[in-house]
């Protein structure tokens, strides 16, 4: 099987000939450690650990072709930084955020996950109505910059390719906490419904046009819906709220999606997702990552109870990968082959590789689980 075949079998359930070896990547810090302990610098960290624990990784013969697309504000606000106030840096983000990070991080770390970065949001753009208008401008599903100009030449190529290419979109949770912050989005779902209502419907059909004129081009193998709707042990919003302000949206994009062709919708939340799942499951979502072990999570409980209804992509607890030997191994024993035996499973670490974990167990962990999925 090529890997674009493997990806998708996996997750729909269906027969392989094994499962797509994927430990989970490991941030910029966790690099930085490596290389102290024998990761060469400058290398690929993937071809090295696989040359280490013997295993080939079969490269796709089809060329691959980067796509971009842009779901954000256009125009972007300005990236400034606004005050320094000793070592810390108030800043301005492109999505118009006011947030305090150490100086040492510049704007690369704030645009996208390269490593574990603290910050505290003083501000959000919008607070009101009027602010909320000015928002709108900036999300034009018509604006030119927004889909790849070489779509056309590049959809000849990619829809003939045997590599996985995906999507990522803010969900409406995510985009509307962008927008407002968690504690003024909370206060407006219990006391403005209307506005958040409106906030919601206007990113459904953002979204949903975006798409439209995406999938007519290129045939896409999955949709990631990014969310980080849950604490641990709890959901960020009470499955009420998720119902009313977010299922409406989730299911016209998941419609979409499998109207066209495209049958995996993931939705990628952190903390516990126990009680969400149900209504991923409603909506149409039939994937979820990272599942992670220690916010209370449970892959053995959720596939008795959720049975082939949804797939699962991580769920290998990093605090066992940084322990390593046998823990680690008990770890995975209890939980991979429960879950590969009806498929829909993809075990990876359960986030970002913290730099807790050593090369030297990252890569006995990752020789265990080449053994268990079939690629030794």
């Amino acid at each position: 099987m090529n890997p674009r075949e493997r990806y998708k079998n996996t997750l729909l359930f269906k027969e392989v000939d094994k499962v797509p070896f994927s430990p989970g990547g490991p941030r910029e810090s966790t690099l930085k450690r490596w290389e102290k302990e024998g990761l060469p610098k400058e290398s690929n960290w993937f071809d090295f650990i696989c040359e280490k624990i013997g295993i080939k990784i079969e490269k796709p013969e089809k060329p691959h072709i980067n796509l971009n697309f842009d779901f954000g504000p256009i125009p972007p606000f300005e990236e400034k930084i606004i005050e320094k106030r000793d070592t810390h840096l108030i800043v301005q983000t492109k999505k118009g955020e006011i947030v305090e990070i150490d100086e040492k991080y510049d704007f690369s770390y704030l645009r996208s996950a390269k490593d574990f970065v603290t910050r505290k949001w003083h501000k959000f753009p919008v607070e009101n109505l009027n602010d909320w208008e000015d928002m709108k401008k900036r999300f034009n599903p018509e604006s030119p910059e927004r889909i790849d100009p070489e779509i056309d030449k590049k959809a000849e190529i990619v829809n003939h390719r045997d590599w996985v290419l995906g999507i990522g979109v803010p969900g409406p949770f995510w985009q509307l906490r962008d927008w407002c912050g968690f504690e003024n989005l909370c206060i407006f779902m219990a006391e403005k419904e209307d506005f958040v209502l409106e906030m919601s419907l206007f990113w459904k059909n953002f979204v949903s046009e975006m798409l439209k004129k995406i999938l007519s081009k290129i045939q896409i193998d999955y949709l990631m819906i990014n969310e980080d709707m849950a604490y641990k042990e709890k959901s960020m919003i009470s499955p009420n709220m998720i119902r009313k302000f977010l299922m409406p949206v989730w299911s016209q994009w998941t419609s979409l999606l499998k109207n066209n062709g495209c049958e995996i919708i993931i939705c990628d939340s952190d903390g516990y997702i126990g009680e969400i799942i149900p209504l991923w499951i409603e909506s149409g979502i039939n994937a979820t990552i990272p599942v992670e072990i220690a916010a209370g999570n449970n892959l053995i409980e959720y596939r008795k109870k959720f049975g082939k209804n949804i797939a699962y992509i991580g769920g290998i607890d990093k605090r066992k990968i940084a322990k390593g030997g046998n823990i680690l191994k008990e770890e995975m024993d209890k939980i991979i082959p429960f879950l590969l035996k009806d498929g829909g499973y993809i075990p990876s670490c359960d986030h970002g590789v913290p730099p807790d974990i050593s090369l030297q167990n990252f890569i006995e962990y990752c020789r265990y689980l080449a053994k268990l999925t079939g690629w030794i």
